[in-house]
């Protein structure tokens, strides 16, 4: 698995301060696509236990993080590598909250519970999903850049089994003064 892609914090890749993680690879290769060179396997630097060590430490000391976004290409297309990742942070930092960006549906990832991609989706607790479209494009969408892509919860879409939205927490919960 190679990474194209790591931002130690930011605010645009999922709710509060996160630590972003971008895969290399995918085949969806949707028209428009903000960053077409992260669709080849082999583009940015292998993961390595260098890297691996660098980012658990990092989000290990950092008290702000509200978690880790993992995007690409499509992670989903690694998603043994990224299972493995994710179960390895864990054991070291503790409960991280995880959100996961691909172009297949939730529906998709759903379909086989035996499957490695289901595996990594219940690792997660949003999934950003669908395929960019960009004739259905708009900036002004929170967390995602085309109108068909949803916020999925994913654990009470698992409960349900049916594809939940995500809520974010100033809708859950008003702020109080």
């Amino acid at each position: 698995m190679n990474i194209c892609g790591y931002a130690p914090e930011t605010i645009d890749e999922g709710e509060g301060l996160r630590t972003a993680l971008y895969i290399s690879g995918c085949r969806h290769y949707c028209r428009g696509c903000f960053s077409p060179r992260t669709w080849d396997f082999d583009y940015g630097t292998p993961m390595g236990t260098d890297w691996e060590e660098r980012i658990i430490a990092e989000i290990q000391s950092n008290p702000l993080l509200d978690g880790i976004s993992i995007l690409g290409g499509d992670p989903f297309f690694s998603a043994g590598e990224v299972s493995s990742f994710l179960d390895r942070l864990r054991q070291r930092a503790g409960t991280v909250n995880v959100w996961i960006y691909s172009g297949y549906t939730y529906e998709e990832l759903a379909a086989n519970p035996e499957s490695v991609e289901f595996g990594l989706l219940s690792r997660c607790q949003v999934l950003v999903d669908g395929r960019y479209v960009e004739e259905l494009r708009d900036p002004a969408l929170l967390y995602r850049g085309s109108r068909n892509q949803r916020l999925i919860d994913i654990g009470s879409s698992l409960r349900h089994r049916k594809a939940v939205l995500w809520q974010s927490a100033w809708d859950r919960e008003p702020p109080t003064a």
